[in-house]
Protein backbone atom coordinates (compact mmCIF):
# COMPACT_ATOMS: atom_id res chain seq x y z
CA UNK A 1 0.00 0.00 0.00
CA UNK A 2 1.33 3.44 -0.92
CA UNK A 3 2.58 5.53 2.00
CA UNK A 4 0.13 8.42 2.44
CA UNK A 5 3.01 10.60 3.55
CA UNK A 6 4.52 10.21 0.07
CA UNK A 7 1.35 11.35 -1.72
CA UNK A 8 2.48 13.78 -4.50
CA UNK A 9 -0.44 16.09 -3.61
CA UNK A 10 0.31 15.90 0.12
CA UNK A 11 -0.46 18.50 2.74
CA UNK A 12 2.75 19.08 4.67
CA UNK A 13 3.29 19.29 8.41
CA UNK A 14 4.33 22.54 10.06
CA UNK A 15 7.70 20.92 10.86
CA UNK A 16 8.42 20.10 7.21
CA UNK A 17 7.40 23.59 6.05
CA UNK A 18 9.61 25.11 8.75
CA UNK A 19 12.51 22.80 7.85
CA UNK A 20 12.27 23.87 4.21
CA UNK A 21 12.29 27.54 5.23
CA UNK A 22 15.31 26.89 7.46
CA UNK A 23 17.20 26.00 4.29
CA UNK A 24 16.93 29.60 3.10
CA UNK A 25 17.78 30.92 6.57
CA UNK A 26 20.98 28.85 6.36
CA UNK A 27 21.60 29.95 2.76
CA UNK A 28 21.44 33.58 3.81
CA UNK A 29 24.17 33.01 6.38
CA UNK A 30 26.36 32.77 3.27
CA UNK A 31 24.54 34.89 0.67
CA UNK A 32 23.81 37.87 2.92
CA UNK A 33 27.32 37.75 4.35
CA UNK A 34 28.70 38.04 0.82
CA UNK A 35 26.27 40.80 -0.12
CA UNK A 36 26.74 42.92 3.01
CA UNK A 37 30.28 42.24 4.23
CA UNK A 38 32.59 40.67 1.66
CA UNK A 39 33.63 43.99 0.09
CA UNK A 40 34.08 45.47 3.57
CA UNK A 41 36.25 42.49 4.53
CA UNK A 42 38.35 42.79 1.37
CA UNK A 43 38.99 46.53 1.79
CA UNK A 44 39.02 47.08 5.57
CA UNK A 45 40.54 43.81 6.85
CA UNK A 46 43.02 42.65 4.20
CA UNK A 47 43.53 46.02 2.49
CA UNK A 48 42.63 44.90 -1.01
CA UNK A 49 41.80 47.41 -3.73
CA UNK A 50 38.08 48.18 -3.86
CA UNK A 51 38.25 48.25 -7.67
CA UNK A 52 39.94 44.84 -7.80
CA UNK A 53 37.46 43.35 -5.34
CA UNK A 54 34.48 44.74 -7.27
CA UNK A 55 35.93 43.42 -10.55
CA UNK A 56 36.30 39.93 -9.10
CA UNK A 57 32.67 39.91 -7.98
CA UNK A 58 31.40 41.33 -11.29
CA UNK A 59 33.32 38.87 -13.48
CA UNK A 60 32.30 35.97 -11.28
CA UNK A 61 28.58 36.85 -11.60
CA UNK A 62 28.65 35.68 -15.21
CA UNK A 63 30.35 32.39 -14.29
CA UNK A 64 27.86 32.02 -11.45
CA UNK A 65 24.93 32.24 -13.87
CA UNK A 66 26.45 29.63 -16.21
CA UNK A 67 26.94 27.24 -13.29
CA UNK A 68 23.23 27.53 -12.46
CA UNK A 69 22.32 26.01 -15.83
CA UNK A 70 24.87 23.22 -15.38
CA UNK A 71 23.57 22.40 -11.89
CA UNK A 72 19.99 22.38 -13.14
CA UNK A 73 20.96 19.79 -15.75
CA UNK A 74 22.70 17.72 -13.05
CA UNK A 75 19.63 17.81 -10.77
CA UNK A 76 17.34 16.72 -13.61
CA UNK A 77 19.60 13.70 -14.20
CA UNK A 78 20.06 12.75 -10.54
CA UNK A 79 18.36 9.57 -9.35
CA UNK A 80 18.97 8.44 -5.77
CA UNK A 81 17.03 6.94 -2.87
CA UNK A 82 16.78 10.50 -1.45
CA UNK A 83 15.38 11.96 -4.67
CA UNK A 84 16.73 14.33 -7.33
CA UNK A 85 17.48 17.52 -5.40
CA UNK A 86 17.68 16.62 -1.72
CA UNK A 87 20.94 14.59 -1.82
CA UNK A 88 22.91 17.62 -3.03
CA UNK A 89 22.08 19.46 0.20
CA UNK A 90 23.84 16.78 2.24
CA UNK A 91 26.70 16.33 -0.23
CA UNK A 92 27.68 20.00 -0.58
CA UNK A 93 26.86 21.78 2.70
CA UNK A 94 30.22 20.89 4.31
CA UNK A 95 32.36 21.88 1.27
CA UNK A 96 30.44 25.17 1.05
CA UNK A 97 30.97 25.86 4.74
CA UNK A 98 34.71 25.15 4.53
CA UNK A 99 35.17 27.34 1.45
CA UNK A 100 33.20 30.20 3.05
CA UNK A 101 35.59 30.17 6.01
CA UNK A 102 38.53 30.16 3.58
CA UNK A 103 37.00 33.08 1.64
CA UNK A 104 37.00 35.16 4.84
CA UNK A 105 40.54 34.00 5.74
CA UNK A 106 42.84 35.53 3.12
CA UNK A 107 46.40 34.90 4.39
CA UNK A 108 48.11 38.10 5.51
CA UNK A 109 51.27 37.05 3.66
CA UNK A 110 49.44 37.24 0.35
CA UNK A 111 49.66 40.51 -1.58
CA UNK A 112 49.26 41.80 -5.12
CA UNK A 113 48.46 39.21 -7.78
CA UNK A 114 48.67 36.32 -5.34
CA UNK A 115 46.10 37.95 -3.08
CA UNK A 116 43.78 38.65 -6.04
CA UNK A 117 44.16 35.06 -7.28
CA UNK A 118 43.25 33.71 -3.82
CA UNK A 119 40.22 36.02 -3.62
CA UNK A 120 39.05 34.99 -7.11
CA UNK A 121 39.49 31.28 -6.40
CA UNK A 122 37.76 31.21 -3.01
CA UNK A 123 34.92 33.51 -4.10
CA UNK A 124 34.14 31.28 -7.08
CA UNK A 125 34.43 28.08 -5.05
CA UNK A 126 31.79 29.54 -2.74
CA UNK A 127 29.46 31.40 -5.09
CA UNK A 128 29.88 29.77 -8.50
CA UNK A 129 30.30 26.13 -7.45
CA UNK A 130 29.12 25.16 -3.99
CA UNK A 131 26.45 27.80 -3.25
CA UNK A 132 24.93 27.18 -6.69
CA UNK A 133 25.28 23.44 -6.03
CA UNK A 134 23.03 23.79 -2.99
CA UNK A 135 20.76 26.66 -3.99
CA UNK A 136 19.51 25.22 -7.31
CA UNK A 137 18.51 21.88 -5.72
CA UNK A 138 17.00 23.78 -2.79
CA UNK A 139 14.78 25.83 -5.11
CA UNK A 140 13.86 22.67 -7.04
CA UNK A 141 12.78 20.90 -3.85
CA UNK A 142 9.83 23.28 -3.45
CA UNK A 143 8.22 21.72 -6.53
CA UNK A 144 9.22 18.15 -5.63
CA UNK A 145 7.90 18.10 -2.06
CA UNK A 146 4.26 18.43 -3.16
CA UNK A 147 2.10 19.40 -6.15
CA UNK A 148 -0.51 21.00 -3.90
CA UNK A 149 -0.78 24.66 -4.95
CA UNK A 150 -1.60 25.97 -1.47
CA UNK A 151 1.23 23.99 0.13
CA UNK A 152 3.68 25.30 -2.48
CA UNK A 153 2.50 28.78 -1.58
CA UNK A 154 3.13 28.08 2.10
CA UNK A 155 6.61 26.73 1.35
CA UNK A 156 7.37 29.96 -0.50
CA UNK A 157 6.03 31.88 2.48
CA UNK A 158 8.21 30.03 4.99
CA UNK A 159 11.19 30.36 2.64
CA UNK A 160 10.83 34.12 2.27
CA UNK A 161 10.13 34.67 5.96
CA UNK A 162 13.15 32.71 7.16
CA UNK A 163 15.38 34.12 4.40
CA UNK A 164 14.56 37.60 5.72
CA UNK A 165 15.33 36.40 9.24
CA UNK A 166 18.68 35.04 8.03
CA UNK A 167 19.55 38.38 6.45
CA UNK A 168 18.61 40.25 9.63
CA UNK A 169 20.71 37.79 11.67
CA UNK A 170 23.79 38.44 9.54
CA UNK A 171 23.26 42.20 9.59
CA UNK A 172 22.93 42.11 13.37
CA UNK A 173 25.62 39.68 14.56
CA UNK A 174 28.60 39.75 12.19
CA UNK A 175 30.33 42.93 13.36
CA UNK A 176 29.51 42.12 16.98
CA UNK A 177 31.07 38.67 16.59
CA UNK A 178 34.15 39.92 14.72
CA UNK A 179 34.65 42.50 17.49
CA UNK A 180 34.26 39.83 20.20
CA UNK A 181 36.67 37.36 18.60
CA UNK A 182 39.00 40.20 17.59
CA UNK A 183 39.44 41.42 21.16
CA UNK A 184 37.35 44.53 20.64
CA UNK A 185 38.57 45.27 17.12
CA UNK A 186 35.95 44.33 14.53
CA UNK A 187 38.44 44.32 11.65
CA UNK A 188 41.07 41.72 12.56
CA UNK A 189 41.68 38.57 10.53
CA UNK A 190 41.26 36.33 13.58
CA UNK A 191 37.92 37.91 14.38
CA UNK A 192 36.53 37.29 10.87
CA UNK A 193 37.87 33.74 10.62
CA UNK A 194 36.42 32.69 13.99
CA UNK A 195 33.11 34.40 13.24
CA UNK A 196 32.64 32.39 10.07
CA UNK A 197 33.79 29.16 11.69
CA UNK A 198 30.90 29.55 14.15
CA UNK A 199 28.38 30.65 11.50
CA UNK A 200 29.30 27.81 9.16
CA UNK A 201 28.90 25.19 11.91
CA UNK A 202 25.37 26.52 12.34
CA UNK A 203 24.97 26.44 8.55
CA UNK A 204 25.86 22.72 8.38
CA UNK A 205 23.56 21.78 11.27
CA UNK A 206 20.59 23.64 9.74
CA UNK A 207 21.10 22.10 6.29
CA UNK A 208 21.25 18.58 7.70
CA UNK A 209 18.10 19.29 9.71
CA UNK A 210 16.36 20.25 6.46
CA UNK A 211 17.76 17.18 4.69
CA UNK A 212 16.40 14.75 7.28
CA UNK A 213 12.97 16.38 7.72
CA UNK A 214 11.99 17.26 4.14
CA UNK A 215 10.85 14.64 1.62
CA UNK A 216 10.54 14.53 -2.17
CA UNK A 217 7.16 13.12 -3.19
CA UNK A 218 6.86 14.26 -6.82
CA UNK A 219 8.64 12.03 -9.30
CA UNK A 220 8.92 13.35 -12.85
CA UNK A 221 8.52 10.86 -15.66
CA UNK A 222 8.87 11.07 -19.40
CA UNK A 223 5.95 10.76 -21.76
CA UNK A 224 6.88 7.08 -22.26
CA UNK A 225 6.65 6.52 -18.52
CA UNK A 226 10.34 6.00 -17.89
CA UNK A 227 12.80 8.06 -15.95
CA UNK A 228 13.46 11.51 -17.37
CA UNK A 229 16.58 11.54 -19.57
CA UNK A 230 16.14 14.90 -21.27
CA UNK A 231 19.10 16.45 -23.09
CA UNK A 232 20.30 19.93 -22.16
CA UNK A 233 19.09 21.42 -25.47
CA UNK A 234 15.74 19.67 -25.29
CA UNK A 235 15.33 20.90 -21.70
CA UNK A 236 15.92 24.51 -22.74
CA UNK A 237 13.59 24.08 -25.71
CA UNK A 238 10.86 22.87 -23.39
CA UNK A 239 11.30 25.86 -21.10
CA UNK A 240 10.96 28.34 -23.96
CA UNK A 241 7.76 26.62 -25.13
CA UNK A 242 6.26 27.18 -21.67
CA UNK A 243 4.65 30.63 -21.69
CA UNK A 244 4.02 30.57 -17.95
CA UNK A 245 7.68 29.88 -17.18
CA UNK A 246 8.65 32.76 -19.49
CA UNK A 247 6.22 35.10 -17.69
CA UNK A 248 7.75 34.11 -14.33
CA UNK A 249 11.29 34.60 -15.67
CA UNK A 250 10.44 38.13 -16.79
CA UNK A 251 8.82 38.82 -13.41
CA UNK A 252 11.77 37.48 -11.42
CA UNK A 253 14.28 39.35 -13.59
CA UNK A 254 12.29 42.56 -13.02
CA UNK A 255 12.04 41.90 -9.26
CA UNK A 256 15.77 41.31 -8.78
CA UNK A 257 16.72 44.18 -11.10
CA UNK A 258 14.45 46.44 -9.03
CA UNK A 259 15.78 45.26 -5.66
CA UNK A 260 19.42 45.85 -6.62
CA UNK A 261 18.69 49.30 -8.02
CA UNK A 262 16.36 50.30 -5.17
CA UNK A 263 18.29 48.96 -2.17
CA UNK A 264 21.57 50.18 -3.64
CA UNK A 265 20.19 53.71 -3.96
CA UNK A 266 18.56 53.89 -0.50
CA UNK A 267 21.65 55.18 1.32
CA UNK A 268 22.21 57.82 -1.36
CA UNK A 269 18.54 58.91 -1.15
CA UNK A 270 18.57 59.38 2.63
CA UNK A 271 22.01 61.02 2.59
CA UNK A 272 21.53 63.49 -0.26
CA UNK A 273 17.83 63.83 -1.10
CA UNK A 274 16.63 63.70 2.51
CA UNK A 275 19.79 65.30 3.91
CA UNK A 276 20.45 62.80 6.71
CA UNK A 277 21.96 59.32 6.26
CA UNK A 278 20.88 58.58 9.84
CA UNK A 279 17.39 58.09 8.41
CA UNK A 280 18.56 55.03 6.49
CA UNK A 281 18.23 52.51 9.33
CA UNK A 282 14.60 53.38 10.07
CA UNK A 283 13.61 53.64 6.40
CA UNK A 284 15.08 50.20 5.61
CA UNK A 285 14.00 48.46 8.83
CA UNK A 286 10.39 49.59 8.49
CA UNK A 287 10.27 47.89 5.09
CA UNK A 288 11.70 44.64 6.55
CA UNK A 289 9.34 44.71 9.54
CA UNK A 290 6.28 45.32 7.33
CA UNK A 291 7.42 42.51 5.03
CA UNK A 292 7.81 40.04 7.91
CA UNK A 293 4.41 40.93 9.40
CA UNK A 294 2.82 40.50 5.96
CA UNK A 295 4.47 37.09 5.54
CA UNK A 296 2.70 35.90 8.69
CA UNK A 297 -0.63 36.98 7.20
CA UNK A 298 -0.23 35.67 3.62
CA UNK A 299 -0.94 31.97 4.48
CA UNK A 300 -4.48 33.01 5.46
CA UNK A 301 -4.82 35.18 2.35
CA UNK A 302 -3.75 32.30 0.10
CA UNK A 303 -6.79 30.32 1.26
CA UNK A 304 -8.99 33.03 -0.27
CA UNK A 305 -6.78 34.45 -3.05
CA UNK A 306 -4.67 32.54 -5.57
CA UNK A 307 -0.88 33.00 -5.54
CA UNK A 308 -1.18 34.73 -8.90
CA UNK A 309 -3.52 37.43 -7.66
CA UNK A 310 -1.65 37.85 -4.38
CA UNK A 311 1.60 38.38 -6.31
CA UNK A 312 -0.13 40.80 -8.66
CA UNK A 313 -1.76 42.67 -5.77
CA UNK A 314 1.52 42.86 -3.88
CA UNK A 315 3.33 44.43 -6.80
CA UNK A 316 0.46 46.90 -7.28
CA UNK A 317 0.72 47.90 -3.61
CA UNK A 318 4.52 48.24 -3.91
CA UNK A 319 3.97 50.50 -6.94
CA UNK A 320 1.91 52.85 -4.77
CA UNK A 321 4.74 52.96 -2.22
CA UNK A 322 7.34 53.74 -4.87
CA UNK A 323 5.22 56.48 -6.46
CA UNK A 324 4.83 58.10 -3.03
CA UNK A 325 8.60 57.97 -2.40
CA UNK A 326 9.20 59.61 -5.78
CA UNK A 327 7.01 62.58 -4.92
CA UNK A 328 8.41 63.56 -1.51
CA UNK A 329 11.49 63.70 0.71
CA UNK A 330 9.45 64.06 3.92
CA UNK A 331 10.81 61.69 6.56
CA UNK A 332 7.35 60.65 7.77
CA UNK A 333 6.04 60.05 4.25
CA UNK A 334 9.15 58.12 3.19
CA UNK A 335 8.70 55.93 6.30
CA UNK A 336 5.07 55.40 5.31
CA UNK A 337 6.17 54.47 1.79
CA UNK A 338 8.58 51.91 3.27
CA UNK A 339 5.72 50.24 5.12
CA UNK A 340 3.62 50.15 1.94
CA UNK A 341 6.55 48.67 -0.04
CA UNK A 342 7.13 46.09 2.71
CA UNK A 343 3.51 44.94 2.51
CA UNK A 344 3.84 44.62 -1.27
CA UNK A 345 7.17 42.77 -1.03
CA UNK A 346 5.68 40.41 1.55
CA UNK A 347 2.85 39.41 -0.79
CA UNK A 348 5.23 39.07 -3.75
CA UNK A 349 7.94 37.23 -1.83
CA UNK A 350 5.47 34.74 -0.38
CA UNK A 351 4.10 33.73 -3.77
CA UNK A 352 6.66 34.24 -6.55
CA UNK A 353 8.54 30.96 -6.08
CA UNK A 354 5.32 28.98 -5.66
CA UNK A 355 4.07 30.46 -8.94
CA UNK A 356 7.36 29.42 -10.56
CA UNK A 357 6.91 25.80 -9.41
CA UNK A 358 3.35 25.74 -10.78
CA UNK A 359 4.67 26.99 -14.12
CA UNK A 360 7.35 24.27 -14.17
CA UNK A 361 4.74 21.59 -13.37
CA UNK A 362 2.58 22.90 -16.21
CA UNK A 363 5.62 22.64 -18.49
CA UNK A 364 6.05 18.94 -17.63
CA UNK A 365 2.43 18.31 -18.62
CA UNK A 366 2.60 20.51 -21.73
CA UNK A 367 5.91 19.14 -23.08
CA UNK A 368 5.63 15.54 -21.94
CA UNK A 369 8.83 15.66 -19.89
CA UNK A 370 9.98 17.37 -16.72
CA UNK A 371 12.74 19.95 -16.33
CA UNK A 372 12.35 21.02 -12.69
CA UNK A 373 16.10 21.39 -12.14
CA UNK A 374 16.76 23.34 -15.32
CA UNK A 375 13.58 25.39 -14.88
CA UNK A 376 14.74 26.56 -11.47
CA UNK A 377 18.35 26.95 -12.61
CA UNK A 378 17.50 29.05 -15.66
CA UNK A 379 15.23 31.19 -13.49
CA UNK A 380 18.05 31.61 -10.97
CA UNK A 381 20.37 32.59 -13.83
CA UNK A 382 17.93 35.34 -14.86
CA UNK A 383 17.60 36.53 -11.26
CA UNK A 384 21.37 36.81 -10.92
CA UNK A 385 21.65 38.62 -14.24
CA UNK A 386 18.81 40.92 -13.18
CA UNK A 387 20.56 41.64 -9.90
CA UNK A 388 23.87 42.36 -11.62
CA UNK A 389 22.30 44.55 -14.32
CA UNK A 390 20.31 46.38 -11.63
CA UNK A 391 23.49 47.22 -9.77
CA UNK A 392 25.16 48.36 -12.99
CA UNK A 393 22.06 50.40 -13.92
CA UNK A 394 22.29 52.25 -10.61
CA UNK A 395 25.85 53.26 -11.47
CA UNK A 396 24.89 54.32 -14.98
CA UNK A 397 21.93 56.37 -13.73
CA UNK A 398 24.06 58.16 -11.12
CA UNK A 399 26.78 58.85 -13.69
CA UNK A 400 24.24 60.21 -16.17
CA UNK A 401 22.99 62.61 -13.50
CA UNK A 402 26.48 63.90 -12.76
CA UNK A 403 26.70 62.41 -9.25
CA UNK A 404 30.02 63.23 -7.53
CA UNK A 405 30.80 61.46 -4.25
CA UNK A 406 33.29 64.22 -3.36
CA UNK A 407 30.49 66.79 -3.11
CA UNK A 408 28.49 67.12 0.11
CA UNK A 409 25.70 68.84 -1.78
CA UNK A 410 24.73 67.25 -5.11
CA UNK A 411 23.46 69.04 -8.21
CA UNK A 412 19.76 69.02 -9.08
CA UNK A 413 20.38 66.52 -11.89
CA UNK A 414 22.27 64.21 -9.51
CA UNK A 415 19.42 64.36 -6.98
CA UNK A 416 16.97 63.56 -9.78
CA UNK A 417 19.05 60.57 -10.84
CA UNK A 418 19.03 59.22 -7.28
CA UNK A 419 15.24 59.65 -7.14
CA UNK A 420 14.90 57.83 -10.47
CA UNK A 421 16.86 54.83 -9.15
CA UNK A 422 15.12 54.90 -5.76
CA UNK A 423 11.53 55.31 -6.97
CA UNK A 424 10.79 55.51 -10.69
CA UNK A 425 12.80 52.55 -11.99
CA UNK A 426 11.09 50.35 -9.35
CA UNK A 427 7.70 51.71 -10.45
CA UNK A 428 8.39 50.48 -14.00
CA UNK A 429 9.58 47.04 -12.87
CA UNK A 430 6.62 46.56 -10.49
CA UNK A 431 4.21 47.40 -13.32
CA UNK A 432 5.99 44.83 -15.51
CA UNK A 433 5.33 42.20 -12.81
CA UNK A 434 1.65 43.17 -12.62
CA UNK A 435 1.31 42.85 -16.41
CA UNK A 436 3.02 39.44 -16.43
CA UNK A 437 0.69 38.15 -13.72
CA UNK A 438 -2.33 39.42 -15.65
CA UNK A 439 -1.45 36.80 -18.31
CA UNK A 440 -0.42 34.10 -15.80
CA UNK A 441 -3.70 32.17 -15.88
CA UNK A 442 -2.19 28.74 -15.15
CA UNK A 443 -4.90 28.22 -12.48
CA UNK A 444 -7.32 27.57 -15.35
CA UNK A 445 -5.42 24.40 -16.25
CA UNK A 446 -3.76 23.35 -13.01
CA UNK A 447 -6.40 20.87 -11.73
CA UNK A 448 -6.28 19.09 -15.10
CA UNK A 449 -2.46 19.16 -15.06
CA UNK A 450 -2.25 17.54 -11.62
CA UNK A 451 -4.91 14.94 -12.46
CA UNK A 452 -3.19 13.93 -15.71
CA UNK A 453 0.29 13.81 -14.23
CA UNK A 454 -0.94 11.67 -11.32
CA UNK A 455 -2.13 9.18 -13.95
CA UNK A 456 1.10 9.38 -15.95
CA UNK A 457 -0.59 11.32 -18.77
CA UNK A 458 0.45 14.50 -20.55
CA UNK A 459 -1.14 17.03 -22.91
CA UNK A 460 -2.83 15.41 -25.89
CA UNK A 461 -2.84 11.88 -24.45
Amino acid sequence: MKNVNMNPDAKLSFLERFAYGIGDYAGNLVYSAISAFLLVYYTNVIGASAAAAASIIAISKFLDGISDLAMGYIVDHTHSKWGKARPWIARLCIPLAVCTVLMFSVPSAFAGKVQIAYMFLTYNLVSTIFYTGINVPYATMQGLMTMNQYERGLLGNFRNLLATAGTMTINTVVLKMTGFFGGGDAYTQKGWTMTFVVLMIVFIVLNMFMFFVCQERVHEESAEGGQNQVSFIKGLEGLFKNKYWLLMVVSLFAMYFMMSCFFGSAVYFTMYNMGNDGYYAMVSNLLSIAQIVTLFITPFLMKKISKRYLFMGGMAVATVGFVLSGLTTSYSLICLSSVIKGIGFGCGGATMFGCLQDAITYGEWYNGYGTAGMGNAASSFCMKVGSGVGTAALGWILAAGGFDAQLKVQSASALSSISIAFAWVPVITCVICVICMAFFNVDKYYAKVVEDLSQGKHRGE
